[in-house]
């Protein structure tokens, strides 16, 4: 199989097009070119005035050999080995592993059980997909909160209800696995080669479902509305996993534990801490989330291109180091999408963005984050999460008690006035919002950092100079505030057979690491 990279190709191009530009420059005839693969397409987007794709593809061709001896100077053509997919290979254990958590890390780590022939009993304290979209849109409506089901926990996890963005700048093989599996189950095929991949909410709740269906296919189980207890020890092993459901508990019987609850189930993190598993302190982020109209970030993004049908959404990534050096970064951008309610304890406020697959909402959305650190909220193992707390329960106070979140426009943060919410973008945050300050809710120094990175955000991307923009916060749970130790078999030093996994353990940053990490754990399980 031949490669060729660095394809500079218009936004009209097509299948035609490709064919004939591949034939001139390799020096072949347009039939010699078998078939065509695309692997790899970016947006190069550096001059307004003449934005292009590039391109990476993989050609099947007549007289293969002949045709690389041909193009040996071409520093864009290499031969690669064309690679199978292949399933695991079966396995046995003595007993049938559990995994607590159906979100990416422990839905993938099923999946690589469920394939070896070991029947995984998966625990999940919320709802199927389904039934969890029930429960997240009555909170979004009415404002009543289910705290074993929500944005946070249910199945697919938080990702669930987000972008589905499967960025990742980790080169493992274990990736190709994940996004292979996450296209064989009905997420769609562009992930395979668009440079910035995304599945979507709409098309992620059914990819999930999928998933699940084939883990029960072959022999696993699923249980829903199962919260994690506890867990029982022998001789350094793990012996006994305890549930409840429907307020009864049950207990089951396993060597083997992939713990992937994520980084929201509080509630398990003092548990394990009360036990004497060694928890640390990690480096997190919090701060707001930024919405402007997507229209605005395409002209900003695209200039006289920003309608164009090829292009899309637009969508960006921006980072600065205030004067301390403290860093000030986007994350979880979401084009065409809306600002969600993802809280999972009462009397708290907790926001994060979500798209749709067409990205084709009236708003772009994006965390803006500031970076803070044990120095910031306490070197003991859990002070990270109450450093989080606070800043939750303080934006519901100060947004009146209810599950409205604070927001306000970014001249008004600027200039440090109040005036009101009109403008020229609207906020798509439901239940609803109320003008507030983050000043009110966020710690002093994230309020400097903001203030310092805003007009400098402004000076790369021009709506960031909108002083309509919006700030809805907060924003808490863009990663894990802990991390659960493990050794480099990735079970617990002192309890053979547990394993912590994911983001929520503080070993992934978002839907593919964790998804690899799950998939490490299970081959941890099976010793390979």
């Amino acid at each position: 199989m031949i490669r060729y990279s660095n394809i500079t190709a218009p936004l009209e191009f097509n299948d035609g097009w490709l064919r004939l530009w591949l034939a001139l420059k390799m020096k072949i005839s347009v039939s010699d070119i078998k078939d065509i693969t695309l692997v790899k397409k970016s947006v190069d987007a550096r001059k307004k005035s003449d934005i292009c794709f590039v391109l990476s593809v993989n050609i099947s061709v007549k007289n293969e050999t002949d045709v690389l001896k041909k193009n040996k100077n071409n520093k864009n053509i290499s031969y690669i080995k064309k690679e199978k997919y292949l399933l695991p290979q079966t396995a046995t254990l003595p007993k049938r592993p559990v995994v607590v958590g159906f979100g990416p890390a422990g839905m993938f780590a099923a999946l690589y059980l469920a394939q070896s022939g070991v029947k995984p009993i998966v625990l999940e304290r919320g709802l199927d997909v389904d039934s969890r979209t029930s429960k997240v849109r009555l909170f979004w409506e009415k404002g009543e909160l289910d705290t074993e089901c929500n944005v946070q926990f249910g199945e697919g996890g938080a990702g669930t209800f987000s972008d589905g963005k499967l960025n990742t700048g980790v080169n493992n093989p274990l990736s190709k696995i994940v996004f292979n599996e996450l296209v064989k189950h009905g997420a769609p095929a562009e992930i395979l080669y668009e440079a910035k991949p995304h599945i979507g909410t709409d098309k992620l709740s059914e990819t999930v479902k999928n998933i699940r269906k084939d883990i029960i296919s072959m022999g696993g189980e699923v249980i829903f509305g199962a919260r994690y207890i506890d867990y029982k020890e022998k001789d350094g092993k793990l012996c006994a996993v305890i549930y409840e459901k429907e307020g009864k508990e049950f207990i089951i019987d396993t060597d083997n534990m992939i713990l992937a609850t994520g980084h929201s189930a509080r509630d398990v993190f003092y548990s394990l801490n009360n036990k004497g598993v060694i928890l640390t302190p990690k480096n997190f982020s919090v701060g707001v989330r930024i919405e402007h109209t997507q229209e605005e970030l395409n002209k900003s993004m695209y200039g006289e291109f920003y309608n164009h049908p090829a292009l899309g959404a637009a969508d960006y990534k921006i980072a600065v180091h205030d004067n301390n050096g403290r860093g000030i970064y986007s994350f979880c951008m979401c084009p065409g999408g809306t600002v969600v309610a993802s809280s999972s304890e009462k009397n708290t406020i907790v926001t994060n963005g979500m798209s749709m697959f067409r990205r084709d909402g009236a708003n772009a959305n994006s965390a803006i984050l500031v970076g803070v650190t044990p120095e910031d909220f306490g070197n003991n193992p859990l002070d990270g999460i109450a450093f989080q707390e606070k800043i939750e329960k303080a934006a519901f106070t100060a947004a009146g008690n209810r599950y409205i979140a604070p927001c306000c426009k970014v001249g008004d943060f600027l200039s440090g006035k109040e005036t009101d919410l009109s403008g020229t973008v609207t906020p798509s945050y439901k239940p609803g919002v109320k003008l507030v300050l983050p000043d009110r809710y966020l710690p002093s120094f994230v309020c400097d950092a903001l203030k310092f990175a805003l007009p400098e955000f402004g000076k790369k991307i021009s709506c960031f100079k909108n002083p309509d923009a919006l700030l809805t916060g907060p924003e808490t749970r863009s990663s894990s505030p802990v991390r659960i130790l493990r050794n480099d078999k990735l079970y617990i030093d002192r309890i053979k057979g547990l394993y912590p996994a994911g983001e929520g353990a503080g070993y992934a940053g978002g839907i593919v690491t964790a998804a690899m990490d799950g998939i490490k754990c299970a081959m941890a399980v099976l010793e390979r």
